[in-house]
C-alpha cells in the first residue's frame, strides 16, 4: 500500500506506549503498526506548509520567501523572550501575536539526552515532551503571556542546557534524574516577577516510546541526498523514525516535503 502527502509532524496520543500518526491530506497512518515491517520512502517534491506552492523549504516547513514574512516563522517562536504581544507591539501580525503569545505558557525540565530547561505552551503539555523524545519531564512555572517564560528559560540557561543531544536521545543512553530535586534547585535562579508562579507540588511525568531496537550510530536521512530509501522500521521517538540499518528520519525537520510512503 503506497500513501503520499505533504510531510507534518507526527501527531501523537499519550499512552503506553506513545501512539504515533503520519496525517496526511486524504489519509493517516496509525506508525506502530509498521513496526517491524519495511517500508519505502520517495522524495516526490515540495509543497510549502503555508503558500502550498512547490518551492524548496527553506527552515520549519516554508519556502523562503513565507519563512521572512509570516508570524509563524518570527524570531520569538525559537525566542520567546522576544516576545512583544504583552506590549501591544506588533512584530509580523499583531493579532496573531496575542492569539498566541497571550495564553499561559509552560517553562519546563524534559530529560531526553540531558536535563534541558524548556518552553511551551500549556495546550502543548505533554506533546512537546514527547517530540523531543524526553522519557521523563516536570513543569516549573506556568505564567500567563510567552514573554515571562522566555525570560525564565534565559535565566535557567545559564544552570542548565537547553538543548538536546538527537544521537544520544535515540541510542537510549539516558539516565533517569530526580527532577523535582532540579526544579527546587533551580527556583532561585527564577527572576522575581516569576517567583509567583512557580509550581511547588507536582510530580514528573515518563513517557515510554514504541522502540524495539535503538541504534548503535545513528544516521540521519537526507531525502535531498537519497530520494529513495527502503528500510525496517524498528521505532518511533521524538519526531524521529528509527529503522534497522541505524538510518534515522526526523519529520519534523522534513516539513513542507511531498513524500510517497510504501508499505511492503
Amino acid at each position: 500500500m503506497t500513501y503520499q502527502g505533504v510531510l507534518t509532524k507526527m501527531e501523537t496520543e499519550f499512552s503506553t506506549p506513545i501512539q504515533y500518526y503520519l496525517v496526511f491530506e486524504n489519509d493517516f497512518i496509525n506508525l506502530n503498526q509498521l513496526l517491524d515491517k519495511t517500508i519505502a520512502i520517495q522524495f516526490v517534491g515540495y509543497q510549502c506548509l503555508n503558500c502550498k506552492l512547490n518551492k524548496q523549504i527553506y527552515r520549519q516547513g516554508f519556502c523562503k520567501s513565507c519563512f521572512f514574512d509570516i508570524p509563524q516563522a518570527a524570531d520569538w517562536i525559537m525566542h520567546p523572550e522576544l516576545s512583544t504581544a504583552h506590549l501591544g507591539k506588533e512584530d509580523r501580525d499583531l493579532e496573531y501575536e496575542k492569539r498566541v503569545q497571550l495564553q499561559p505558557h509552560i517553562v519546563y525540565l524534559a530529560n531526553s539526552s540531558n536535563i534541558k530547561v524548556g518552553v511551551t505552551r500549556k495546550s502543548q503539555v505533554p506533546t512537546r515532551w514527547i517530540d523531543q523524545g524526553a522519557h521523563e519531564a516536570i513543569e516549573i512555572v506556568e505564567v500567563p503571556n510567552r514573554y515571562l517564560a522566555g525570560i525564565t528559560e534565559v535565566a535557567l540557561k545559564d544552570h542548565v542546557a537547553d538543548k538536546t543531544n538527537w544521537r544520544t536521545m535515540l541510542k537510549n543512553e539516558i539516565v533517569d534524574e530526580n527532577l523535582v530535586d532540579w526544579r527546587d534547585r533551580l527556583k532561585p535562579y527564577i527572576p522575581e516577577e516569576v517567583l509567583d508562579y512557580f509550581i511547588a507540588n507536582n510530580e514528573e511525568t515518563n513517557i515510554e516510546f514504541p522502540v524495539l531496537k535503538y541504534p548503535e550510530k545513528p544516521i540521519s536521512l537526507n531525502l535531498v541526498k537519497t530520494p529513495n530509501y527502503q528500510g525496517v522500521l524498528k521505532g518511533i521517538k521524538g519526531q524521529y523514525l528509527i529503522f534497522e540499518d541505524g538510518t534515522v528520519f526526523n519529520i519534523r525537520s522534513n516539513e513542507g516535503f511531498v513524500i510517497a510512503l510504501s508499505v511492503m
